[in-house]
This record gives C-alpha cells, sequence and structure tokens, in this order.
C-alpha cells in the first residue's frame, strides 16, 4: 500500500518539488542581485581611497556602517516576520537597497558615503531572514540543500562584484554604480513573484491544521552555552572573511605591486571559492551531519590561513582560494543547526545568525583596519590567520541525539 500510495501521489508531488525549486531559485537569483549590490562598496574601496583620502580606519568604518545595521536589525526583522508575515517585505528590501546603491553612486565624501552603506545595510538585514524563511518553507525538507541553494546566489553575487569593480568601477569612475540601479529593478520584480507565491503558500497554509511546533529538547543554559560556541565559531569564520573582502585586494597590492584591476581579480577567485564551498556544504550536512560539516569547515581551514601571508603570489592565491572554499561549507549548515536548536522561531534564528555574523564581520574589518594603519596590512593577515583555532569550540555543541531525542527513542 504505501508504494501504491507513493506512485499515485508522484506527479503532483513532482509539480509540487519544481514550483517549489523555481521559488529556491528565484530567492537565490535576488540573493546574488542584493549581495551584488552590497558589494559594490567595498569593491570602490581602493578608488574612494584616492578620491576622498580615506584610511584604513574610515574604510573599515564604512564596512562597520553597513553591516551593523544588518546585526541589529535582522533579528527583529526575523522574529516580526515569525509573528506577522508579511509576504511583500522582500520587495521592500530591495526597494531600500537600490535607494543605498543610488545614495552611493553620487556621494562626495566619508559622510554621505557612510549614509549610503546604512541604508543599504538596512535593506540587507530586512532581505536576509525573510529569504531564508522563504528557502526553508521550499525545501521539501531538504534544509541544507535549500539554505546553500540560497546562499551560494548571495555568495556568486559577492564573487561578482571585484569583476565589476574591475572592468566598470574603477576604469570608469564612481558614479557608474548608478548603472547598477537596473540588477535593483530586477530584484524587486524577482521578489514580488516570491511575495505571490508566499501569499498562495500562506492561502493553503491555512486551510491545513495547525502545526504545532515542539519545545526545544535542551535545557535553557543548554542552548545558552550552544549559542556562545555558534556566535564565536561565526567569529571565527566571518572576521576573516569579511576581512579579506575589505583588505585582500590592498594587501596583494602592496606585497606583490599588483595594480588595482589586478588585484580585483585575485579577489574574484577568493570569493567564487567561497561560493562554491557553501553550495558544497548544506547538501553534505544532509547527507554525514551537520556537526561534521562545521568541524571540518572551521578547523580545516586553519593550513592554509597559517600558511597564506608567507607564499608567492600564486601559492597566496592557491590558499585563498582553499580557504574560501573550506571555511565557508560551514554556513548553511549552521544556520540550520541553529534552526534546530529552538523549532518555531525560524525567522528569527536566521536573523539572529546573518545579523550577528554581519556584525562581527564588520566590527572585525574595522578593527582590522585601525591595526592596519598602525602595524601594516601583512602583519594584519598573519595574526588573522589563527582565528580558525576556533573551530576546537565544536565539542562544546549538542550532538544529533540532545536535538532529536525522539528519534533515538524511536530507534530503541
Amino acid at each position: 500500500m504505501p508504494l501504491m500510495t507513493t506512485q499515485t501521489s508522484s506527479p503532483a508531488a513532482t509539480a509540487g518539488h519544481q514550483t517549489a525549486l523555481t521559488i529556491i531559485f528565484a530567492v537565490s537569483g535576488a540573493h546574488l542581485l542584493n549581495d551584488l549590490l552590497q558589494f559594490l562598496l567595498p569593491a570602490l574601496y581602493p578608488l574612494l581611497k584616492d578620491n576622498y583620502g580615506l584610511n584604513y580606519l574610515q574604510i573599515g568604518l564604512l564596512t562597520l556602517g553597513q553591516q551593523i545595521t544588518a546585526c541589529f536589525l535582522q533579528p527583529i526583522f526575523g522574529l516580526r516576520g515569525d509573528l506577522r508575515p508579511n509576504p511583500y517585505s522582500l520587495a521592500l528590501s530591495l526597494t531600500i537597497v537600490t535607494i543605498g546603491v543610488l545614495g552611493l553612486a553620487f556621494a562626495n565624501g566619508f559622510t554621505w558615503l557612510f549614509v549610503a552603506a546604512v541604508v543599504m545595510g538596512t535593506g540587507s538585514a530586512l532581505f536576509h531572514p525573510e529569504a531564508s524563511r522563504v528557502a526553508r518553507m521550499a525545501s521539501g525538507g531538504k534544509l541544507g540543500f535549500a539554505q546553500s541553494l540560497f546562499q551560494v546566489g548571495g555568495n556568486l553575487g559577492t564573487a561578482f562584484g571585484p569583476l565589476a569593480a574591475a572592468l566598470i568601477l574603477i576604469p570608469m569612475g564612481q558614479q557608474t554604480t548608478a548603472w547598477f540601479l537596473i540588477a535593483g529593478f530586477a530584484g524587486i520584480a524577482l521578489l514580488t513573484y516570491v511575495g505571490r507565491w508566499f501569499v498562495e503558500h500562506q492561502r493553503q497554509a491555512a486551510t491545513r491544521p495547525a502545526v504545532m511546533h515542539k519545545k526545544p529538547a535542551l535545557s535553557r543554559n543548554r542552548l545558552i552555552v550552544a549559542f556562545v560556541v555558534i556566535g564565536a565559531l561565526l567569529l571565527s569564520k566571518f572576521i576573516y572573511i569579511e576581512g579579506l573582502k575589505s583588505y585582500y585586494a590592498f594587501f596583494l597590492m602592496e606585497k606583490f605591486s599588483l595594480s588595482a584591476p589586478e588585484a580585483q581579480l585575485y579577489l574574484f577567485l577568493f570569493l567564487g571559492s567561497v561560493a562554491a564551498g557553501t553550495f558544497i556544504g548544506g547538501p553534505i550536512g544532509d547527507r554525514y551531519g551537520r556537526l561534521s560539516v562545521i568541524w571540518v569547515s572551521i578547523l580545516g581551514a586553519l593550513p592554509f590561513t597559517l600558511l597564506l601571508p608567507y607564499l608567492d603570489l600564486y601559492g597566496t592565491a592557491a590558499m585563498s582560494v582553499m580557504t574560501g572554499l573550506v571555511l565557508s561549507s560551514a554556513f548553511s549548515a549552521m544556520v540550520v543547526y541553529a534552526q534546530e536548536l529552538v523549532p518555531g522561531k525560524v525567522g528569527m534564528i536566521a536573523g539572529f545568525v546573518f545579523g550577528f555574523a554581519f556584525g562581527i564581520g564588520a566590527l572585525g574589518a574595522a578593527a582590522m583596519g585601525a591595526l592596519a594603519d598602525w602595524i601594516g596590512i601583512i602583519p594584519v593577515f598573519q595574526i588573522c590567520a589563527f582565528l580558525p583555532v576556533l573551530g576546537i569550540l565544536t565539542i562544546f555543541l549538542p550532538r544529533t541525539a540532545e536535538l532529536h531525542p525522539e528519534a533515538k527513542e524511536k530507534l530503541a
């Protein structure tokens, strides 16, 4: 009988799966556009540094202004979405980002650059928890795969940023940023389509019995320890990655005397490896366990980060690719793992993870900038190479048997 039931329902299931996959690709595409627009600011850093006489600390503060809004606002937006979902808040998020891009194109000094950075960060803060929620709703149970596919869109958008800098922004000037308003309008249209699907999904959900979310299997103290450890792991990952986003081009220019466009191409290689690692990590986590991916991802990057500051140009490029590939593979697994810690709070937890990651990365980038003004950018990379050591803290995270005791009972 189960086999007959499965065969009878397969056409509908297949259609539903195709629709869901279309939605995941849509939010992933919108993520690509959002993060491409977000990366226009750091892509412009070499140009802005020369045009406005900015120091490394001011560059770090621009990163901080863009990302700290996400740190504070994403959990708030995520919780609000849990309590009162708004299908069209996604389209609103890209509208805010597009306004920020327009401001970035015509800013004429540090103050207005900072304002544009904050506006762009606010739009991104609204986008991430809601888009993560939609990806989860459309996952069909393949949570790691859905988060990876959603996340890799953002990583690809970030990776295209250096290409935009090398081919368009740096050769042609800051105001060419306005051309990317087209990408903003495309994202708004795409997310309006997703919003219509969201409305239909809510309508159908209202006709089904309400889902009772189980309570967290862990005690309050155990949850606190788990989230502190997740915070430390995010710190090790995102300070390093955000540092490379902001300063890797300067590191290459100083150490190897590359031009700004040449350095941006090497940055593209690093960010491309981040995208590949993000996509690989989610499905592996679905298959072999999320904790295994987290272990390998954070600690596994340590040999590459330690070697990177001491090699020649091609060795440095190779180590940056390996670092990006390994270090980025844990993020989708960490998002889904954190959501499993507190069932029923999908948006709030996604907002916390994205927000904390962005915020701590921005604070780290600002600190790296201040330190680079003092001791130089090359020693900063040598010091930050030790950040993946924090991966050892994974030992304190709850195992699957603790998170899902009911599964253990069924096996018994």
